[in-house]
C-alpha cells in the first residue's frame, strides 16, 4: 500500500471536521454549537482544529460550501420541482444550517468576509441553475411567462432566501408552501403536494 503525504492526511482531516460540523450544526444548531464539540468528534484540540482552517469564519464559510456541494449532488440527480422542495423540507429538518446560512449570508455583504467568496460564485451559478431549469419548462410549454427565465431564477431564489429568513423567526411558518405556490403560478397545470 502507497504511503500517504502529509497534504493527503491533512485534506482527509479536513474533510472529517467539515463532515462533524456539519452534521453537528445540522442536529444541534448553529449558535448553540461550540468549536469544541467539532474537535472533540474529530479527537482534536480547538487549536488542533483551527490547525486546519484560516479563522471560524473560514470554517463556517467551508461547511456552507459542502452543504450547497451535497444540494448540487441531489439536484443533478433529480432534475424536477420536488427535488426543490425536497431541499427547503430538508432546511426545515435542519434549522442549524438554515440559522448558519442566513447569518453567513449578512456577513458576506463584507468584501472582507471569508464567505463573501463563497457567495459571489454561488449566486451566479445558482441562478443558472435554476433559469436552465425555467428554461427547459418554457420549452416544455409547462411554464409560459413573459419574465425571461433568468429573472424567473432570481425570484425564485429570492422566495427561497427569504422563507428561510421568515421561517428562523417563526417556526410555524410553512418554508415549501411559498416554493409551491410560486410553481403553481408559473405552471397551473401541475398537481399540488400540499392541496
Amino acid at each position: 500500500m502507497a504511503k500517504r503525504g502529509p497534504y493527503e492526511k491533512g485534506e482527509a482531516k479536513r474533510s472529517e471536521i467539515l463532515h462533524a460540523a456539519l452534521e453537528i450544526f445540522a442536529a444541534e444548531g448553529y449558535r448553540g454549537t461550540s468549536l469544541r464539540k467539532v474537535a472533540a468528534k474529530c479527537n482534536l484540540s480547538l487549536p488542533g482544529l483551527m490547525h486546519y482552517f484560516d479563522s471560524k469564519e473560514d470554517l463556517l464559510t467551508q461547511v456552507l460550501r459542502m452543504r450547497d456541494e451535497t444540494a448540487r449532488v441531489r439536484q443533478v440527480e433529480r432534475d424536477d420541482p420536488k427535488s426543490y422542495r425536497e431541499i427547503i423540507r430538508e432546511g426545515a429538518s435542519t434549522p442549524g444550517l438554515v440559522e448558519l446560512f442566513v447569518s453567513m449570508a449578512a456577513a458576506a455583504s463584507d468584501p472582507e468576509h471569508p464567505a463573501h467568496a463563497h457567495f459571489a460564485e454561488r449566486y451566479p451559478v445558482l441562478r443558472e441553475r435554476v433559469a436552465d431549469f425555467v428554461r427547459a419548462r418554457v420549452d416544455e410549454g409547462r411554464i409560459g411567462s413573459v419574465i425571461p427565465p433568468e429573472r424567473l431564477a432570481v425570484l425564485l431564489i429570492a422566495v427561497a432566501d427569504g422563507i428561510q429568513l421568515q421561517w428562523l423567526i417563526d417556526r410555524s411558518t410553512d418554508m415549501e408552501q411559498p416554493i409551491e405556490d410560486l410553481l403553481r403560478i408559473l405552471d397551473p397545470r401541475q398537481e399540488s403536494e400540499g392541496t
